[in-house]
């Protein structure tokens, strides 16, 4: 990029050193007052210049993710010392988490200043999310959905070892591919943490993306303010008009410790520090200044006045209110709106049963009728073949490559990326392609997703939809056969549904749409055209457009004789996806005696139902398609016993497949592994003789 020179006043330049000496008072602050500040925390001495410069580019529209070494980039866009050490001590009104998090981890909405999506710790993770952002922002301005007083930028700050993690190279590419409005900028202080940059890359980012058509980039001493100040200007008004991707490669040093918790002298030697403290940002502009003509007795004022508010401002936080412990479970989730069943489920004058992906198909196009902001991406999921189930087939063409779209093989960016485009506004929809390959994606949800709503006190819950088509059938092989539930049960900050049927299928989408919280909702591949032998009642009749299905309301689908009941001669399955099938097979050959719950979705989970029905029927088996050990159905078979102990005649039993790593290919192998209606009529004979 060819660059201009800017003219940069003497007031931004005591500016600045007014913000660099206020970084610096309170780093040395946190040291003299170590058993104060007990939470590990990181400081900016020696990224100052840079992350300043960045600071006074960014207005109102503006979106910045900081990563947790930008302390100087938060005071140059507007956080005082004390809201930042309200972070440092976790306490109560700490405006970014409530006490949650650790100190420079910020997430914002301040309408006066840029905004920022939760941060994690997670290094280079940040820049998926954020790349979401301004994929997000491109959408809004096609389709003039919102009016902005300038053209938003996106700035993604991280370390220059943390572009080795491959979701920073998905990040990369989406951002070069689509032509994105982001700036990636890299501070390069040569350390990650205690590893070199000679032990962890071959080159610097900006040797690194060379290869990124479309992503362009620049190089900037970090420790310079001018320096800084000028390229930052050039970079930011190139990509607020040219609403194009931009690598910026900072070079900084390392002044403090890696953390409190990993110091400095832990691994570093004097040669390497006194190398580093060489280039003090502070210091280059200080002389700077006075080269300028500015008295240094007017320096020596500010550095006196800002010690002084960084010490005022750090006795006023150490007598904050703590958070409360009873707040300690706040923010898990946005409360939705979608808590009672709407709509007809089988509405007058209706048409033939419709199987599931058909309800899938319907839902989603009504919704993006209905609501520009709803978009739909994944691999393969575009008009060509709408799917490679056919679960999307005809909505690309009735909505265009621009709200359905193909991505790359990028389940992480996929999944990920929902985070910025949510936090912008739009409610996106993608797809995995299997369940098998959600692994890639498990980093984004675990890390950025889940966590979004509590780590940033309720202000940025992920409202998305991530479909999986899950299950095994027909001989799917070891990777396109896998079921995932227990290990997404395990993720809190999640929501799961799992329909067995075409109806609950519409009504549970629906009610994801309007949850503000992220949904996956797990679609069993032998259920979507009821192509297994036994699975023909998954067709339902399509239920109306304004049918909504509310999540953690299960349902009974098969009732037990009242007089069995009585004599105590009857059982409860607890079951969901395929599992409802082979329970309603198993069933009939025990007339009257076994009633069927369908949990309909998995988190929440409607335990009141479960309990209640297990205390009148005293015996039990949980039913689940995954192998048993350590899964999410022998859990909730223990929370059952724990819970209905005295009603139970018997331990609460669990059927599902074979504990083995994966589902084997040859037909005879995976009906051996599988559960099914034989298998189970086994376990309910064998319950009714004890």
């Amino acid at each position: 990029m060819e660059l201009t020179k800017e003219n940069i006043s003497q007031e931004i330049l005591l500016k600045a050193f007014n913000h660099m000496m206020l970084a610096k008072a309170m780093a040395d602050i946190y040291e003299e007052n170590r058993n104060t500040t007990k939470y590990v925390h990181s400081t900016s001495r020696g990224h100052e210049a840079i992350q300043l410069a960045t600071a006074y580019q960014l207005t109102k529209d503006d979106w910045v993710s900081p990563y947790y070494r930008d302390e100087s980039l938060l005071l140059g866009i507007g956080f005082e010392p004390y809201r930042l050490m309200l972070q440092l001590l976790a306490k109560a009104d700490d405006p970014f988490s409530g006490g949650r998090s650790y100190y420079s981890h910020p997430s914002s909405r301040e309408e006066d200043k840029p905004k920022i999506i939760h941060q994690s710790s997670a290094t280079g993770m940040q820049t998926i999310p954020t790349t979401g952002v301004a994929q997000g922002i491109k959408y809004i301005q096609e389709f003039n959905l919102q009016q902005f007083e300038n053209n938003p930028v996106v700035i993604c700050s991280l370390g220059d070892n943390s572009v080795t993690e491959g979701e920073v190279s998905e990040a990369f590419q989406f951002a070069a591919l689509h032509q994105l409005p982001i700036i990636f900028l890299v501070q390069d202080n040569e350390w990650g943490i205690s590893v070199t940059k000679e032990e962890a890359r071959t080159a610097d980012a900006y040797d690194f993306v060379a290869g990124f058509t479309g992503l362009n980039r620049m190089r900037v001493d970090g420790t310079d303010f001018v320096e800084s100040f000028e390229v930052m200007k050039n970079a930011v008004d190139f990509v607020r008009n040219e609403r194009k991707p931009l690598v910026v490669c900072a070079k900084t040093v390392l002044i403090g410790h890696h953390t409190s918790g990993v110091r400095r002298e832990f691994y570093r030697d004097e040669a390497d520090l006194e190398k580093h403290r060489a280039k003090d940002p502070g210091n280059i502009l200080r002389k700077r200044l006075l080269e300028s003509g500015i008295d240094e007795d007017l320096l020596k004022q500010i550095e006196k006045k800002a010690r002084l508010e960084a010490e005022q401002s750090f006795q006023k936080a150490i007598e904050a209110e703590d958070p409360k412990p009873e707040t300690v479970e706040d923010f898990v989730f946005a409360p939705t709106p979608i808590t009672e069943e709407m709509g007809k489920r089988v509405p007058e004058n209706a048409g033939e049963k419709i199987v599931m992906v058909d309800a899938a198909i319907h839902a989603i196009q009504e919704l993006m009728w209905k609501h520009p902001e709803a978009l739909l991406y994944g691999q393969d999921v575009g008009e060509r073949i709408g799917g490679v189930f056919r679960e999307t087939v005809t909505l690309g063409q009735k909505f265009g490559n621009k709200r359905v779209f193909n991505t790359a093989i990028q389940e992480a960016y996929i999944i990920g990326s929902t985070v910025g485009m949510s936090a912008v506004g739009l409610k996106p929809i993608v797809e995995v392609q299997f369940a098998d390959y959600i692994y890639p994606g498990i980093n984004q949800l675990v890390t950025e997703i889940s966590k979004s709503s509590y780590l940033s006190g309720g202000k940025f819950p992920v409202s998305n939809i991530i479909r999986v088509p899950t299950g095994a059938y027909g001989g799917g092989g070891p990777y396109h056969s896998g079921s995932v539930e227990s290990i997404l049960a395990n993720i809190k900050g999640i929501k799961i549904g799992y329909p067995s049927n075409a109806a609950d299928f519409k009504g549970l989408l629906k009610a994801a749409y309007y949850d503000p919280n992220p949904v996956v909702m797990l679609e069993h591949k032998g259920l979507y055209w009821s192509k297994v032998p036994g699975t023909d009642e998954a067709k339902t009749i399509e239920p109306d457009e304004d049918y909504i299905l509310p999540f953690g309301k299960a349902n009974i689908i098969l009732d037990a004789d009242p007089t069995e009941i009585e004599k105590g001669r009857t059982l409860l399955i607890v079951t969901y996806g395929m599992g409802v099938y082979w329970a309603k097979e198993a069933a009939k050959s025990f007339d009257g005696r076994v009633e069927i719950i369908d949990l309909r979705t998995l988190i929440p989970l409607d335990e009141k139902l479960v309990f209640e029905r297990v205390k009148l029927h005293g015996k039990c088996i949980v039913l689940t398609e995954e192998p048993i050990q350590n899964s999410f159905a022998e859990a909730f078979a223990n929370r059952i016993s724990k819970n209905c102990f005295r009603n139970l005649d018997l331990p609460v039993e669990t059927v599902g497949a074979l504990n083995l790593p994966a589902v084997p290919i040859n037909l005879a192998l995976e009906k051996e592994m599988l559960p099914n209606a034989e298998k189970l009529k086994e376990k309910i004979a064998e319950m009714f003789t004890l």
